[in-house]
């Protein structure tokens, strides 16, 4: 599919606008739970989806979108699926946290094609598309060139379930330390870890269970930046994946031997 060539550029001042809006939504928040106590939804996530799906819808119209406040109004093989967390980290929002963010991908016939996250905290813009290289605030990024394992650090996360993913997880963090690894970091964004890897702030990440809308805009910024993505069994990495790690070249079949499920 061909893409118009200012996309990027618009979606990138979308997600600003998008960061602002929920700065500014900070003092009032509404909260509601999902299915749990750990699961959290604030009316301003619900509002910001849908101010990026009607702004969306005219900037690339006929589009299909998945969502994970609104759910699907396509399948993972559309031609053209936006694939939205319109807060990624409200659990961080909830409790004055500033680490969340805004994550938007795009997927082109089962592909993903293009990746744009902005933290309205740090005023920090990571864009990508394919073939395009990695950015943030325009300018270039690149995975970290460490050589090992053992040089690293390593975020994570913990899915909403507190019992069989949380343990696997422990588990993988244990077999970490006994490499041993520099440190492991776990700060509740997704979007943004996956971010963090890209510009090389950390040298790996991985999660057992994801949505999508997690991961399909970070895991494109990783793979433009040098890095590579794949799924907790270690195949390549696809929209319905449901979960990922994610490197730089040097360490990750070592990443992946320790973590994968």
């Amino acid at each position: 599919m061909q893409l118009p060539d200012t996309l990027l550029s618009q979606v990138a001042e979308l997600a600003r606008e998008a960061g602002r809006f929920l700065l500014s939504c900070r003092d009032g928040i509404s909260i509601a739970e999902k299915g749990g106590a750990h699961n959290l939804v604030t009316q301003a996530d619900l509002d910001c989806e849908n101010l990026l799906c009607e702004r969306l819808a005219e900037i690339l119209p006929h589009s299909q979108f998945l969502r994970e406040e609104g759910g699907a109004t396509g399948d993972h093989s559309s031609l053209a699926m936006w694939i939205i967390d319109p807060l990624d980290g409200t659990n961080n929002y909830v409790h004055g946290i500033p680490q969340f963010c805004v994550s938007i991908g795009l997927a082109c016939a089962g592909e993903l094609e293009l990746g744009v996250v902005y933290d309205p905290n740090r005023d920090e813009l990571f864009t990508a598309q394919r073939g395009c290289g990695a950015f943030l605030n325009g300018n270039p990024i690149q995975v970290s060139e460490r050589p090992n394992l053992q040089n690293s650090v390593i975020a994570t996360g913990f899915y909403y379930d507190r019992g069989d993913l949380v343990k696997r997880t422990l588990a993988a963090i244990g077999r970490l330390f006994d490499e041993p690894i520099r440190g492991i970091r776990r700060f509740g964004s997704a979007a943004l870890d996956l971010c963090w890897v890209a510009c090389g702030r950390y040298d790996g990440y991985f999660e057992y269970r994801l949505g999508a809308w997690d991961y399909a805009a970070g895991a494109v910024i990783v793979r433009e930046a040098g890095g590579q993505c794949c799924d907790r069994e270690g195949q390549p990495l696809v929209v319905h994946s449901g979960n990922v790690i994610a490197s730089s070249p040097q360490i990750h079949v070592d990443l992946v031997r320790v973590v994968r499920w």
